[in-house]
Order: C-alpha cells, then sequence, then structure tokens
C-alpha cells in the first residue's frame, strides 16, 4: 500500500467536484463510509443536497486543495444509492462522541485525517484517525491548520476506538463487545457517566451482561437506576444476575415495588432468592451491606479438595480474600487465609489449618460498627452472622467505604484504608 496523500476531512467538505473533462458538477457535501474494524474506507461521494445517490469513490481520480477531479465525464460516472452499511462521515461521526479504547476515555470527533493510497494498483480513499484535540477544532473553525506547540496533534487511531451512536439499530461493530470487555470496568463506567440519559442504554447494549454487570458496579447508585429503567426488562434482569447480590439488593431498592417484582421474576431463581434476602435488611445494616457470595468448606475438607474446587468455580477475586469453614448447620468454625490454604499440605484438613479466633459483626450492626472493626483488626474482609454464629454473608473493605464515601472526596481516610488494605497484617 502506497500512501499518495493525505488531508483531513475539514480541508475538502465544501469544495468543488469536477468530471474528467472540467465541468463542475458538484461539491463535497459527505463522505459515505464502509466501516471495518482496521481501518474504515470511503465508497461513496454525496455531491449534492437533494440527490439521493453518491458517486462511487472508485471514480475519483484526484485529490487537492482545489477539489475532486473525476476519472471520467459525469454522463459516464457510476453512482450507488446508499447502503445499509455505510457511515455519511459528517452527518454521524464529525462533532459526535466516540470512544478511545487505548485512552479509555470518551472523547468528541473535531476533524478526521484520510489518506489517498494506491492499493492493489487501485486508489483508495481511508479514514486513518481522528482529530479529538484542540488543533482539530481551530482547522474545522477557522479553516487553517494552527502550527504551533500549543496546539499539538491529539490524533487517535480508528483501531482504538468504537462509536457511541450507531446510524441504524441494525448497524453493529463485529469487534466492540471484545474489545470493551478489556477496559477496566472503573475506565467504562467513566465512560458511562460522560454520557446523557439517552446515550447510555445504547453504550450498555454495546456491552456482554458481565461486562455490563461489572461497570454498573463501578457508577453511583442513580445512574444505575436510570439505567436499568430504560433497558429491556429481559436485559436488565440478566445483568443483575451477574451483579454482586448486594448491589442488586441496592440497585432494587430504588425501584418502584412493581418493577422490582418484575425483574425478580425474570432473574434465576436462587439469584433472585438471594437479592430478596438481602433487600429484606433494614438499609443501615451490615445485613444490607453484605454479598452472599463467599467460599466455605467443611471442617474435614482437604486443603488439596479445597484448592480444586476453588478451580472448579473460579469465584471473583474478592470473595477469596478468605475462606470460611462451616459446620452442617452454616455455623461459622473458622477462617482460612488463601496464602494459609496454598503452603498448606494436600492432605491437611481445613480444621487444622483455619484460625478459631474470628472476627464477625452481626447483621444488624450498622455500616460504621462494620468499618470500626475492619479498621482495628486490619482485615479486608469481615463475616457477617447472625446472634446464633450462623454464616450470613461477608463485607469486604471497598463495599463499605463506597457506602462510608460513596463519593471517595476525603482523600485522607481513603488513602488510608488502601495502605492498610494493601500492606496490613493478614
Amino acid at each position: 500500500m502506497k500512501a499518495l496523500d493525505e488531508f483531513f476531512v475539514s480541508a475538502i467538505l465544501g469544495k468543488k467536484i469536477y468530471d474528467h473533462s472540467g465541468r463542475r458538477v458538484g461539491a463535497v457535501r459527505d463522505f459515505a463510509v464502509q466501516w471495518d474494524a482496521v481501518c474504515p474506507r470511503v465508497s461513496g461521494i454525496k455531491y449534492a443536497k437533494d440527490v439521493h445517490e453518491l458517486i462511487s469513490a472508485a471514480e475519483i481520480g484526484e485529490i487537492s486543495p482545489k477539489g475532486i477531479v473525476l476519472n471520467s465525464d459525469f454522463d459516464h460516472t457510476k453512482f450507488h444509492a446508499p447502503r445499509e452499511n455505510e457511515i455519511f462521515v459528517k452527518k454521524w461521526l464529525l462533532d459526535k462522541q466516540i470512544v478511545d479504547l487505548k485512552g479509555s476515555k470518551l472523547v468528541r470527533v473535531n476533524d478526521i485525517k484520510l489518506s489517498w493510497v494506491k492499493h492493489n494498483g487501485s486508489p483508495e480513499l481511508l479514514l486513518v484517525a481522528v482529530d479529538v484535540g484542540v488543533r482539530g477544532l481551530i482547522r474545522r473553525i477557522f479553516g487553517y491548520d494552527p502550527r504551533t506547540e500549543k496546539a499539538p496533534h491529539s490524533l487517535v487511531g480508528w483501531q482504538h476506538i468504537e462509536p457511541i451512536r450507531s446510524r441504524t439499530a441494525n448497524l453493529t461493530l463485529s469487534e466492540s463487545t471484545e474489545k470493551f470487555s478489556k477496559l477496566h470496568p472503573a475506565d467504562i463506567a467513566e465512560i458511562i457517566e460522560e454520557l446523557d440519559n439517552y446515550e447510555r442504554p445504547e453504550f450498555i447494549n454495546t456491552l456482554d451482561d458481565q461486562t455490563a454487570a461489572e461497570a454498573l458496579g463501578e457508577v453511583d447508585l442513580e445512574t444505575q437506576v436510570n439505567i436499568i429503567e430504560s433497558l429491556d426488562s429481559e436485559r436488565a434482569s440478566r445483568i443483575l444476575e451477574e451483579m454482586a447480590p448486594d448491589e442488586a439488593a441496592d440497585l432494587l431498592g430504588e425501584l418502584t415495588q412493581e418493577k422490582s417484582d418484575e425483574l425478580l421474576n425474570l432473574m434465576e431463581p436462587e439469584e433472585a432468592e438471594d437479592v430478596r434476602e438481602l433487600m429484606e435488611y433494614p438499609e443501615d445494616t451490615a445485613g444490607a451491606l453484605m454479598t452472599t457470595e463467599y467460599i466455605s468448606f467443611t471442617f474435614k475438607t482437604t486443603a488439596q479438595e479445597a484448592i480444586d474446587k476453588l478451580r472448579a468455580e473460579s469465584p471473583s477475586a474478592e470473595i477469596i480474600y478468605y475462606l470460611y469453614v462451616l459446620d452442617e448447620a452454616e455455623k461459622l468454625l473458622g477462617v482460612v487465609s488463601l496464602r494459609d490454604l496454598i503452603i498448606a499440605k494436600p492432605h491437611t484438613i481445613m480444621g487444622d489449618i483455619m484460625q478459631d479466633r474470628i472476627i464477625t459483626v452481626l447483621t444488624g450492626d450498622n455500616h460504621q460498627d462494620v468499618l470500626d472493626t475492619i479498621a482495628k483488626y486490619d482485615i479486608i474482609a469481615v463475616p457477617v452472622t447472625d446472634s446464633e454464629g450462623h454464616m450470613q454473608g461477608v463485607i469486604t473493605v471497598d463495599d463499605v467505604l463506597n457506602t462510608i464515601m460513596p463519593d471517595r472526596k476525603s482523600l485522607e481516610s481513603f488513602s488510608y484504608f488502601l495502605m492498610r488494605k494493601a500492606f496490613g497484617k493478614r
């Protein structure tokens, strides 16, 4: 592939179009693009306001600051009607929001860089990057490229972005779900928070259920509620199933009784029952804050059997800080750290390696009691029991921090707890 020239969309929009004989036949009003995940390719040119056919991109013979010259006379020029899989650059991309997958952020398309190349002997016009910086905006508004270090190039390659809005419901981007799933949930959450209420559901629909659930867990409760209420009930229930039970309970608790019941009835019975139980606890209690997802074993389970179970179930990282030993009545007998399990000999039973001096909180304890307990004993998760010692759930340090400091504004306290979490006693 040989590059013949490069220029920005702003430099060519509105320029005149001439046929091979030099006759003016229109002006560049927009470019139609066929999208592929690597590099979008111009497939046609809109040349007149009220004409619905496009000049085929194969007819382009020359591109210059003066405009476009076609290969043939206008009478012999090839046209085609707009296709379902084509996107118009000016109408649907310029000034629109896109996701910069490389920088994990939402950006605005101020200009688009085109490359005029020769590929397999034929010229092609490719969209190679978007300009998301001030320089692109100045170029669009004032018609010139500011050549100053104060306005550096801010180009993002097409391989790192995905459009937020599609032209129609039928337009899909083959790799969008896979690409978004590679972003950290916190990065996706930031993108969600920058979108408006109309854009958020459409963006969520580009994510798989697990990725959507993880991202929703990172945004504020009000945003969670707005998104879930705007989604199809079937999709909303699938996302709720993927969320931690305590997060799903908090969210459903903000909905109307009718909507909450509808979504719970659509969820898998086991997941729905866990959430219903959590919703019964008063709001400012450990019971409402805990999750029912934890790993437990019997007294006589061997270390090898426990490790095999962990491998088979592949639990999320946040629920295997500690492993819990329960009797047949689910009464809490002891706690085993992941470290102690790994270094134990394969045939050692859990009863021999567990710590039986157990720090717990009760389901009725308030949030401050939970936080004080976690801070006092330098632990990153605390089991929750009823008054008779039966295991009910577990609360992790991030759960209680999200409740006490949801906006993370108390940086001093937040940093303190993060340091304790990372370097405190085990």
